[in-house]
């Protein structure tokens, strides 16, 4: 019994790690040679994703055409501090 809860247990980890997608909403798509391409997709903007190219690396940014921003009309408020006027 406390197998199977084990067995399950790391089962149910791994899914959930698999679910939590690792890219961004920008690529860096470098050259590898003979023509092949490679994309590095886990940038949050294009100024983080330049540098990487720019590094030696022959290629190019590029939208990241799988991603899935969030909702719209979802907006995020800033929060203010608190002003301690006496």
């Amino acid at each position: 019994m406390v197998r199977i809860l084990a067995i399950a247990g790391v089962a149910l980890v791994a899914i959930s790690f698999e679910a939590i997608p690792a890219e961004g909403p920008w690529c860096a798509v470098l050259n590898v040679g003979s023509g092949s391409s490679y994309e590095d997709c886990q940038y949050a903007t294009l100024e983080a994703c330049r540098p990487h190219v720019l590094a030696g690396s022959r290629g190019f940014c590029n939208q990241n055409p799988r991603w899935i921003g969030p909702p719209p009309g979802t907006k995020t408020r800033l929060k203010r501090k608190a002003s301690s006027s006496y």
